[in-house]
This record gives C-alpha cells, structure tokens and sequence, in this order.
C-alpha cells in the first residue's frame, strides 16, 4: 500500500515501515522554543538531569512573543534563556529577530523530509517546506533536547484538493479561512493536512507558509505540501540546494479527500470567537472598527506588507481607528524598509512595532480597550486572544484589513484594488 508524505517521512526517520494509527519513536532534525514555552522547557531539562544538548546545532531559542520586554519577571524568563543558550552552545534569537516560525524558515535548516518539533502550535508552519513540523508540548521538548528523539502516533491525512485559481483580490489567507470554515475548527483533531492542487501550485511560498501555519487551527497535527520550482528557489535562496523532496504515492491511503474549487471564491472574514465562524466579507462589510492589525507567523511577511501598502499608499488611516503593522522578521523589517513600503505605511498613519508576535498574543502591544472591535491577520480570534476578553477580533487578510482601516469599517478589498 502506498503512503502518505507524513508516513513517509515518519518511517525514514523511525527506521520503519509504518502508517496511520502506528506508534513510533523518530529522530527529531531540529527544535524550536520561543519565550513563552522554554522557560518551562528549560526547567523540565534540568529536572530531568539533563547536562548536555543532544545536538546544540539542531536547538533554536527564540524571544519573541514579548520583546522587549514589557515587565520584570519576564525580563527574567528572558535572561534564563540567554544563560541557557550560553550554558549549551544552541541558537538563541534575541528581541528584534521577528516571530519564531519566520526566524525557523529564513533558517535554511528547515527541509523536505525533516522532522521538526516546536514549543509552539504553530510550528505547523513549515510543512510548506515539504517537512514534519508540529508543536509540542514543553516537558516534550525537554526530553527531545536531551535524546533528540520524539514519540509520535503516525496521523492519518485528510487531503485538500484545490482546483483553480484565486480570483484577484483574494488571497491565501482567504482560501485557508475558507477551508476552516467548511471543515471546522475540530475537523481534523489529530490529523495531518496535505495540501495539493492548481491553486496551491500557484500561491508564492509567503501564501503556502499562510496556509500551513493555520492548519491547526481546524485541529490538524500538521500541514504538508509537496515540494515543486518554488520550494526548491526559496531553499536556494538561503544557500540550500540538493535537497530530496517527498511527495505521497498514488494509491496513498487517506482518510478523507476534500475538493474545492476556488475559482470564485470571495475574500474572507472570521468572526468573533471561533476562526471556523468564517463568511464571505460582503456579509459583514460596514462593521465599524477600531483598530487593524497586520502581522504575525500567518501574515507578516514582505509579500503581506507589499499588498497593504499597495491599498494605503497615498490614503490615511480613518481617524479614530488605528494601524499596527509587526513585520515577521528583521530579514522582512529591512526589505521593506529599503522598498519604501514602511515608508507608505507609516505615511498612511500605521504604528510600526518590533518584529515579533506584538499583539497578536495580547501581552503588550496593542491591547484593545473593552468593546473594541479589531480586524486582524492573525491565526485566532478567541476571547482574550489579544489581551482582553471584552474586545472582539475579526480575522482577514491583509488587503482586508488595509482597505477596512482606511473606510474605518470592515471593506472588501477589490475596490481598492481595481
């Protein structure tokens, strides 16, 4: 019988024949834990008499999702981390360096084949890169720091056929707010999520990278997609070649095959609380709002900065509501700053913060007041996400949120875009 890419992957790195519903023990290539999961990580280890990393090459710290620091006790978690890294030789990315996933993928160590644990749901991410990533939880990672092994149950797959292409004005962010919305938020607990078809064969990898990382946001373990000419340039830009993809046979056993045809499909919008509370934008166009965010691990990247400064460039912010732009990363902060789109954003009135996770997490950075209504380009919009639980969050992409903080009310962005 034929596999999978994730039973694949997970019988090389095992050293057996396995399938969905098998338990394994595989080698783990790289490990990733940003600051609100290695403290805790890093205490399990010495708990658990760890002395020593079982690769410091293979171990990425990241400080990202409250940097800089907005309080003391934090500053102090902070400063475990930086003794850590010393202490062991790891890799340790200090404030300033952008969000953990983005940080993980400018890496070039993140290749077809690998596998990939993350102290943070969104490590899923990089299954775009054709490899395993998944989250783990902290005292997980701790052992795999020591054995560089992790036990896993060989998911089953469903498989997204998406056949196609994105209409103009409709992004990836669109389609995977879709695809949450059709499967629900549970719809694929404990699954792997193989991605295929015309229109992902057509997204940039800053789409496919959108796509992956919100595969857990309808409950999978991991999102995969097959490696093609794109894969293969992004790798190549960060020095890597000669890399072997893994691609899932033809009589590869799923456990559902879901079709789409996206030809249509119209810009999306997930409303408060649930991100599977998904319905085309004309549906809710005219909701007042008070603040619009662009950023995070799903749409902080250059291509989702280019398309906002696309749609306010030479427009203003509406008084009264508010712009906060993250990029994803230092590497994305520079681009844009030498491509003149900071610059158009900031001349449109947006609030340019220190790469990294900023508000999205809701530790500082853009804590909505209570009642307040918030267009985002997050991954979730439960209560509380951003930091208070009396404010409400709507999900988009970033043309969305750029054409609905101009009118001041949530906008669909092809008008802009004509």
């Amino acid at each position: 019988m034929g596999k999978t890419i994730i039973e694949k992957i997970l019988s090389g790195k095992s050293g057996r024949d396995v399938y969905a519903g098998d338990i394994v023990v595989a080698d783990v290539d790289l490990i990733m834990g940003q600051d609100g999961t290695s403290p805790l990580a890093i205490k399990a280890f010495e708990a658990m008499g760890g002395e020593r990393l079982f690769d410091p090459n293979a171990v990425y710290l990241v400080i990202d999702h409250s940097a800089p620091s907005p309080t003391e006790s934090i500053s102090n978690l902070h400063q475990l981390m930086r003794s850590f890294a010393r202490k062991t030789g790891c890799h340790l990315h200090d404030i300033g360096s952008g969000v953990c996933h983005q940080v993980m993928i400018e890496s070039g160590r993140v290749v077809p084949g690998t596998v990939v644990i993350g102290a943070d749901s969104h490590t899923c991410t990089y299954g775009a890169l054709n490899a395993f990533a998944t989250g783990v939880g902290s005292t997980d990672l701790a052992a795999a720091l020591i054995t560089g092994k992790m036990w896993f149950k060989v998911p089953p797959t469903i498989k997204f056929v998406c056949h196609g292409r994105l209409p103009a004005g409709v992004f990836a962010k669109d389609l995977i707010l879709h695809l949450i919305g059709q499967v629900t938020a549970d719809g694929a607990t404990y699954m792997a999520a193989e991605y295929v078809g015309e229109a992902i064969g057509a997204l940039s990898m800053e789409g496919r990278f959108t796509i992956a990382n919100m595969a857990v946001e309808m409950g999978a373990k991991a999102g995969l997609m097959e490696a093609d000419g794109k894969t293969f340039d992004w790798l190549a830009d960060l020095g890597v070649r000669g890399v072997e993809p893994v691609s899932a046979d033809p009589d590869a056993a799923y456990a559902k095959v879901l079709e789409f045809d996206v030809s249509d499909l119209e810009p999306q919008v997930a409303c408060p609380h649930r991100v599977d509370n998904t319905v085309n934008v004309g549906k809710v166009a005219g909701t007042p709002v008070d603040q619009g965010f662009i950023g995070t691990c799903t749409n902080g990247r250059l291509e989702d900065l280019r398309v906002a400064a696309q749609i306010l460039a030479g427009r203003k912010v509406k008084p009264g509501v508010r712009l906060i732009v993250a990029p994803a990363s230092c590497k994305v902060y520079l681009a844009a700053l030498r491509e003149g789109v900071l610059a158009a954003l900031v001349e449109a009135g947006a609030a340019v913060v220190t790469p990294g996770c900023g508000p999205c997490v809701g530790t500082h950075n853009g804590v909505p007041a209570d009642g307040e209504k918030v267009i985002s380009t997050a991954n979730r919009n439960f209560k509380g996400r951003m930091g208070n639980n009396k404010a409400e969050i709507y999900l988009a992409s970033p043309a969305t949120v750029a054409a609905s903080v101009v009118t001041g009310e949530i906008t669909d962005p092809r008008e802009f875009l004509k």
